[in-house]
């Protein structure tokens, strides 16, 4: 697939002194992927495991030991609001129970047992993959907003196709998410850009995005974590803490544009921290800055 200026997708090219790989418009900071193996695969899966459960709701983490009871406990629910909940509950069992499974076949591969696709034990982690994937559908952001499928989709990916096309798989959806951010910062902007009260957020609002785009693409095991994760932390801070230079603007102008700013650092800090889109929280966002700016007409006030 061949990008802006000619530059195909998949293209490496160091950039400010870092190996980046392009895709969909972005350079994106690129890793050596892992060996193929089960135990890769393994690693791969634990750590994808611990990112969803880090990102969604509260109490849906529940052991794979416990998924014939989450099972029972969702089919007998009858109360809507309630099964989606047990519902994701049986997502979570069923996420820990393939992952249980996965670590199972590495033991046995490390003894020399030959574990082809065939195995029961393969096809059914497979199955527990793709169950989680159905019922994750209902699983919530810890944000409340809509549920990142991305991340229930993410594990069976790793379990059924090589290593290194699951790295690829994911530079393309940092660089969705990278635009996102940009769409969620270039809307925040756009209602301050000509207001001179905030005259001077437009900066911070840079500052932020760049940073969420630097954490986005940054492997918490990379030594640079430690330069990137207190930019990252401070830039919200100094967005967050933004206040309008005049007193012209009303109290509830002022209430409201607050939240707006605060609404777009929190959005900005999910979607850079999952490291996938949510196109939903961004298109309301953005609704949500259109709608402000509807209200607040007067861009010349001082």
């Amino acid at each position: 697939m061949i990008e802006e200026n000619g530059i195909e997708n998949g293209s490496l090219r160091e950039i400010a002194g870092k190996q980046c790989v392009f895709y969909d418009g972005y350079w994106i900071k690129w890793y050596e992927p892992p060996a193929d193996s089960l135990r890769a695969k393994k690693r791969l899966i634990e750590a994808l495991t611990r990112r969803l459960f880090n990102h969604v709701e509260h109490g849906i983490n529940m052991p794979g030991n416990r998924l014939a009871e989450a099972k029972q406990a969702y089919e007998s629910e009858t109360d809507p609001a309630r099964k989606r909940v047990k519902g994701a509950m049986l997502a979570g069992a069923l996420f820990n129970r393939a992952a249980d499974i996965f670590t199972k076949l590495v033991e046995l591969q490390e003894l020399g047992v030959e574990i082809g696709t065939a195995n029961k034990l393969t096809r059914e982690c497979g199955q527990c993959l793709l169950d989680a994937l159905e019922f994750g559908k209902s699983v919530r952001h810890r944000s409340g907003d809509e549920s990142i499928d991305e991340l229930w989709g993410e594990p069976f990916k790793a379990f059924s196709i090589p290593v290194e096309d699951f790295y690829r798989s994911r530079y393309i959806k940092i660089a969705q998410t990278m635009r996102d951010i940009d769409r969620i910062a270039e809307a925040m902007t756009g209602v301050f850009s000509d207001s001179a009260p905030y005259s001077g957020i437009a900066a911070h609002i840079k500052d932020f995005a760049d940073a969420a785009k630097l954490k986005c693409e940054t492997l918490r095991t990379d030594p640079v974590i430690f330069d990137v994760w207190p930019r990252f932390v401070v830039a919200g801070e100094q967005l967050s803490g933004f206040e309008p230079i005049s007193s012209a603007a009303a109290g509830r102008e002022i209430e409201d544009a607050r939240r707006l700013i605060e609404h777009g650092r929190e959005l900005l800090t999910y979607v850079a921290r999952a490291r996938v889109p949510m196109p939903k929280s961004t298109e309301n966002y953005i609704k949500e800055c259109d709608r402000y700016q509807a209200t607040y007409a007067d861009p010349n006030r001082v």
